[in-house]
């Protein structure tokens, strides 16, 4: 297996903003993070790679599309991907505590951040959809390459 880009995206609240396929060209696969809000989001997001996704607080519970949480094995990199309001108001080490995986991914909080903590790689892609709490759009790229996880953020368009 060569080089994997994955797409984070989480809390778009039902609005996919143009640029994310910008964003994702390229990726070989979309991980979201929950408050998907509606199935065109992830039909959409189906048209640049295929996507999986975790519930969200803001989401349907009876959504079949949706997943409490997922465990995935890219390469020899492990990766969880949770919404977070499991947790509270989560920070990442809050997060790095809760889950075992080389790479954790959650939302919610709507803070972009990526985070090594103890070799292990914390990633909150921010919200992707409406503008909340003054902080600006962004997702995330995961780049998995053998046993070597990294992550950038790439801002969206307001």
């Amino acid at each position: 297996m060569g080089i994997v880009r994955i797409g984070l995206i989480s809390d778009t609240h039902g609005l996919l903003r143009p640029d994310v396929h910008t964003a994702f060209a390229g990726v070989d696969r979309i991980l979201h993070a929950g408050d998907v809000c509606g199935d065109e989001i992830l039909d959409e997001l189906a048209l640049i790679a295929p996507v999986e996704a975790v519930f969200g607080n803001c989401d349907h519970p009876e959504d079949r599309r949706l997943c409490e949480a997922l465990e995935l094995t890219i390469g020899d990199v492990t990766i969880h991907v949770q919404h977070g309001h499991e947790l509270g108001r989560p920070k990442p080490a809050q997060v790095a505590a809760s889950y075992a995986a080389q790479v954790c991914v959650f939302g919610h909080t709507h803070k972009q951040s990526i985070d090594r903590i103890d070799g292990r790689l914390i990633i909150n892609p921010g919200a992707a959809g409406p503008r909340r709490f003054d902080l600006l759009p962004s997702v995330a790229v995961l780049t998995i390459d053998g046993t070597h996880a990294e992550a950038e953020l790439i801002a969206l368009r307001v």
